[in-house]
Order: C-alpha cells, then sequence, then structure tokens
C-alpha cells in the first residue's frame, strides 16, 4: 500500500514491561525529509519509543504506521495473539533502518562482509549486487579504504561509521538513530557526527535519540522532549531550547543554558 501521508506514525502508543508502564499515549508524525529528534533524562522512554517504531519491541496500545500500513498487529488487539508473523513485520518495516548504541559488527566478518550480510541474508540479494551497495555506503560514510578490515582493528567511531553504512546499504526511507555516540570515546564522536550531518544534508528522513544537545539543536527540523513516557513538549529547535514552555524542560536543559548552546541565526537553518 502506498501512502502520501507520513513516513512513520504513532497514534497514542503505550508500552509496558510487567507493571512499569514506559510508554503513556505517544502521538508523533514524521515526514519525509524530516529530522526529528527525541531528546529526555534516561528513562523517559526515548529509546523504548524508537524500537517500538521498528518493532524490536512491541507496543501494547495504539497503533503504529509505516507509510500507512500498520505496524505488527493485522487487528484490533495487542495481545500477543494478534501479532503478525515476522514476515509480514518485516516487510511493512521495510522502509525503516536502524542504528544502534552498540556498533553491533559481528567480529569475524570484515567490514565489507558486515555491511553485506543483511542485503544477502535479508533482501536475497546476490553476493555481486550485495558488494556493489556495500561498497558504495562505505564510500558515503568515509570507510572503504577499510573494507578488508575485522572490526577489531577498528576505533569506535569506525565501528559505528560501518554501523550507519550497513543501514544505509539497505537503502531505508527513514533512519533510525539510537545514541549513535553514545558508546564513543569524546575524541570519537565529531567523526560520526560529521556522518550525521552530511546524510542530514543530503535528505535523509531520521529520527534520533540523542544526548548531544548542541547537535540536536543544530540538525534538527524538530526537538521532542520527553519525561516519564510521556511527550512533554515539541517543536523547532530555536523555540524549544530558547523558550521551553514547561519547568520540566526548563529544569532538563538547566546545565545547557550555563554554556553556550551554539545555535546562532546562521546555524538555525531548521528553525
Amino acid at each position: 500500500m502506498m501512502s502520501n501521508g507520513p513516513i512513520l506514525e504513532l497514534r497514542n502508543v503505550g508500552k509496558s514491561f510487567g507493571s512499569n508502564r514506559v510508554l503513556a499515549g505517544i502521538n508523533l508524525a514524521v515526514n519525509a525529509g524530516e529530522i526529528v529528534t527525541l531528546i529526555g533524562p534516561s528513562g523517559s522512554g526515548k529509546t523504548t519509543a524508537l524500537r517500538c517504531m521498528n518493532f524490536l519491541e512491541a507496543y501494547d496500545e495504539g497503533e503504529i504506521l509505516i507509510k500507512g500500513q500498520l505496524l505488527g498487529y493485522s487487528g484490533t488487539g495487542r495481545e500477543l495473539k494478534h501479532r503478525d508473523g515476522a514476515g509480514l513485520i518485516a516487510e511493512v518495516r521495510r522502509p525503516l533502518a536502524m542504528v544502534f548504541q552498540q556498533f553491533n559488527l559481528w567480529p569475524h566478518l570484515t567490514v565489507l562482509e558486515n555491511v553485506c550480510a543483511p542485503l544477502v541474508l535479508g533482501k536475497k540479494m546476490s553476493r555481486d549486487d550485495a558488494r556493489k551497495k556495500a561498497t558504495a555506503a562505505l564510500a558515503q560514510v568515509g570507510m572503504l579504504e577499510k573494507a578488508q578490515a575485522r572490526p577489531a582493528r577498528l576505533s569506535g567511531g569506525q565501528q559505528q561509521r560501518v554501523g550507519i553504512a550497513r543501514a544505509l546499504a539497505l537503502e531505508p526511507e527513514l533512519l533510525l538513530l539510537d545514541e549513535p555516540t553514545s558508546a564513543l570515546d569524546p575524541e570519537r564522536v565529531e567523526e560520526v557526527l560529521d556522518v550525521i550531518k552530511a546524510l542530514a544534508n543530503n535528505g535523509m528522513t531520521m529520527v534520533m535519540v540523542t544526548h548531544e544537545m548542541s547537535f540536536a539543536a543544530k540538525i534538527s527540523s524538530r526537538v521532542v522532549f520527553m519525561a516519564d513516557g510521556s511527550v512533554i513538549e515539541s517543536g523547532a529547535p530555536a523555540t524549544l531550547f530558547r523558550q521551553p514552555q514547561t519547568e520540566r524542560l526548563k529544569s532538563f536543559l538547566a546545565p545547557w543554558f550555563k554554556r553556550p548552546l551554539q545555535l546562532d541565526d546562521a546555524e538555525a537553518t531548521h528553525a
């Protein structure tokens, strides 16, 4: 089914782990070309929301639609017995790809083989075609020269760039990024942020969870602040960072108010 609406839409999405309700009625729509960044304190539900977006976590309430198609369930129920089969779930979420906090590279495979593997195993692509797409993706993130290296020979920043290449090789319409710099040493953060910025400049649609506030302020079309499993505020970065409307967001941003956010009118292109 084709849709002219949002690529991704969450409608009153809820998620519980036992008695702990970690998402409480999340509503969000992401249109083509947007960069939506989720911020908030640890435990606010950001990563759970992101994982529900591609059904790595099964949501309990509401609806998640990808290009107009309901993800994970065919009927009105949200219990295990109502879930779609793995093949249908994979088909619905095909427009999405995800970059994780941990790099999740296979240590026994080369960089090139790591990027090829999802294409061969998941998309049933020929090895020659997979190598072509993987080579192009590695070139896009500046890692082609390391194509024959094993992950253990790479820095954390290089491994994460390979992780991004692996996602890009799938040619997604929307890229999900879960704190892509959180596992990196400080000196490696910028190289990964530069790759993400280049993707943004090329029009990639993204939903990103990050604690890099200055980067979120510069790169985002829209910033969504979450706390206690709910969306508290959402808006353009210049408005949300400079004019927070709730005490909860003001408290969260207080450390950044004490130093420059590095957000000026020339840089706030999405504001």
